[in-house]
């Protein structure tokens, strides 16, 4: 059955056949909340407000309309509105971000250069992308992470989609300019180390 034809049967009274909508998009609206969460260091709730996502959408699915914007669009956006209420209540309780990242950082002896310098540059870039504003990185994680097209991304994020090929660009723009400063600062060091030597 394809969404439409789910979404007709549920609001016809087939409720249980909600489960199997869910069961089609639970995991990414996960991934969606859980990166979402991650700068301010709250992927610990990424379960708990999937769960609340998915109740609001069960609860306001009378009022989708296809006509308006497909399924996964909306629920996207109830998605993203729910993640920014909670950021809203917790910013009286904000978490360093050295606190905000549980990545264990491998000393270079005990790994083998090419896996530590990998895991290196995937941290540089999580902290990058976690440094974005709010919606620089909701149009990222979109676009890059769930692979929408930029029309989705617009309607998630009530924007136009020239407003989403702009954020893109100055939420890469910004990644980039943070790496290489990154770059640059290591190399200094090596040469640094290289001389001391």
């Amino acid at each position: 059955m394809t969404d439409s034809q789910l979404i007709r049967e549920v609001k016809d009274g087939n409720v249980e056949l909600y489960a199997e909508l869910m069961r089609r998009y639970e995991r990414k609206i996960l991934g969606f909340i859980y990166q979402m969460l991650r700068s301010a260091g709250l992927e610990s709730m990424a379960e708990d407000l999937t769960q609340e996502t998915l109740y609001k959408a069960f609860r306001s699915l009378g009022g989708f309309r296809e006509a308006e914007a497909s399924f996964s669009t909306w629920l996207y956006t109830i998605a993203r509105n729910t993640v920014l209420s909670e950021l809203r209540k917790q910013r009286t309780h904000k978490v360093p971000l050295e606190n905000a990242m549980n990545v264990p950082i491998a000393c270079a002896e005990s790994m083998p250069e090419p896996n530590a310098l990998r895991r290196e540059r995937a941290t540089m870039v999580r902290d990058a992308i976690n440094r974005l504003p709010e919606k620089q990185k909701a149009a990222l994680i979109l676009r890059e992470y769930d692979q929408m097209d930029y029309q989705e991304i617009a309607d998630i994020l009530g924007q136009t989609v020239s407003s989403v090929k702009s954020l893109l660009f100055r939420a890469r723009s910004s990644v980039k300019d943070q790496l290489e400063t990154y770059m640059t600062e290591r190399m200094d060091r090596q040469i640094e180390g290289m001389k001391h030597r």
